[in-house]
């Protein structure tokens, strides 16, 4: 396993089938800070703010911790050049999907049309009573928590919960894209995180090959990855898709 661009491009050039899977390291460059680790969102966060039952128990301290990191902090986020390499590749063929633990939106919004959204999405808001759902430019976050203007229920972001089960639209053809991928495109997850971070495995387990980028070491590194390029997901991802074309 090295750090090799020619081969990591000659792989993906050679596959019948590349799926993407991302994780919060693609969008730090695009300003949102990852979950986990040192200068991680749940270092200076209570994650029980985000745990379900505290949710619907405490909605308006949970609110308050959501609006500042989900809204405050994506609504100003622009997808990096790594977000757009992926998306260019795809409308090439290379890619022919992504599935992302990001929440961000941040694939969609740099042209990727096939995105799996493993933990859901913060684009959109529902009722816990009526199931009504909004665009988040619908809702107005001045009064927390905010309430449903149909039946002035509870909202809640349509993402992932502590607490919470992935929902099979999610899932399903998220562990489908690891039965028929050739090559998975490993970027920006520390393979931490349960569910999520079987899919890689399944893949790798039905023949694979990994190719990870990092710029640390992940769970996924000396166990399932063919070739590590370490580094910025910008400039791996831009130094890839130039030996790509």
């Amino acid at each position: 396993m090295k750090q090799n661009f020619d081969l990591a491009a000659e792989t993906i050039n050679k596959s019948r089938h590349t799926t993407v899977f991302t994780g919060s390291g693609i969008s730090v460059e695009s300003g949102i800070p990852p979950f986990r680790g040192q200068n991680g969102i749940w270092s200076k966060y209570d994650p029980s703010l985000a745990d379900i039952g505290y949710f619907r128990s405490h909605p308006d301290k949970s609110w308050a911790m959501l609006k500042e990191v989900f809204f405050d902090h994506f609504g100003s986020a622009a997808p990096n050049e790594a977000h757009k390499r992926i998306a260019e590749l795809e409308k090439k063929g290379y890619v022919k999907a992504v599935i992302t633990q990001n929440v961000d939106n941040l694939h969609q919004e740099a042209g990727s049309t096939i995105v799996h959204e493993f933990h859901g999405t913060s684009r959109t808001i529902s009722c816990l009573i009526c199931r009504s759902s909004y665009e988040r430019k619908q809702v107005s976050l001045e009064t927390l928590p905010p309430r449903c203007p149909s039946c002035m229920g509870l909202l809640k972001p349509d993402f992932i919960f502590f607490g919470e089960g992935i929902p099979k639209e999610a899932s399903m053809p998220s562990f489908y894209e690891a039965q028929v991928a050739d090559v998975f495109l490993v970027i920006g997850t520390t393979g931490e995180v349960m569910p999520a971070c079987q899919v890689p495995i399944l893949a790798k387990g039905n023949g694979a090959k990994i190719i990870e980028i990092n710029i640390e070491p992940s769970n996924f590194t000396y166990s399932i990855t063919d070739i590590f390029l370490q580094g910025k997901a910008t400039e791996m991802m831009s130094e890839l898709f130039r030996r790509i074309e």
